[in-house]
């Protein structure tokens, strides 16, 4: 078993979209009047460049729509005869919660086992990012990863799981500030009770 720990602060490097450009001045403009419909002045000083900080942020936040997983795993596929369980923990996770475009943020623990293939360790954690930058719910976002790996790595199981504060119910709604939630999804081996308890063992310490 292969047991990764993936706590790290490197940004991976994205290509944006054509370095916003048209889209850029359009969303700018968007941002502009939703600022004015909510009562402030888009000529103050502290705003008045903040339309286009947002234009720039969300196009940022949402490059994942421009992005193939598969092909990013496939990138760096390797031949191996390795068949025991592979983890990449802690995987941080920031996206936006596609009912009130408000952030849920946590992390996502990723486990496979190969059938004589592997991929670089790193593009399990860039895989993770391509589907979190996109509007997204967190129970979709849990079943993209699994089955963008099991797609490109064809391996005997895949395991995903993602643990996740929301923004949208911590700053509105209900507002439940110490509320978490816990999403999973099984393939393969996984299905098997010994194999995801293996896998949640690992993993139980992450989860609070």
């Amino acid at each position: 078993m292969t047991n990764t720990d993936f706590s790290t602060n490197e940004t991976p490097n994205y290509k944006l979209k054509e370095e916003y450009g048209e889209m850029t001045e359009k969303l700018t403009d968007h941002y502009k009047q939703i600022i004015k419909g909510l009562g402030e002045d888009v000529n103050r000083e502290g705003i008045i460049k903040t339309p286009e900080r947002v234009a720039k942020a969300m196009q940022f936040v949402t490059q994942g729509y421009d992005q193939d997983a598969v092909a990013i795993l496939k990138s760096a596929l390797f031949h191996e005869d390795h068949s025991e369980m592979i983890v990449v923990k802690d995987i941080e996770i920031y996206s936006l919660c596609e009912h009130h475009m408000l952030p849920f943020f946590g992390r996502a623990h990723v486990a496979y086992i190969p059938k004589g293939k592997i991929t670089g360790l790193s593009k399990i954690a860039r895989v993770v990012d391509v589907f979190a930058r996109r509007l997204q719910v967190q129970e979709r976002l849990t079943c993209q990863i699994r089955d963008a790996i099991n797609e490109a790595l064809d391996p005997l199981g895949v395991a995903v799981i993602v643990e996740a504060k929301h923004l949208c119910m911590m700053m509105r709604g209900v507002q439940k500030q110490n509320s978490a939630t816990t999403t999973s999804a099984f393939v393969g081996e996984f299905e098997k009770q010994t194999t995801r308890a293996e896998f949640l063992n690992l993993v139980s310490s992450k989860l609070s």
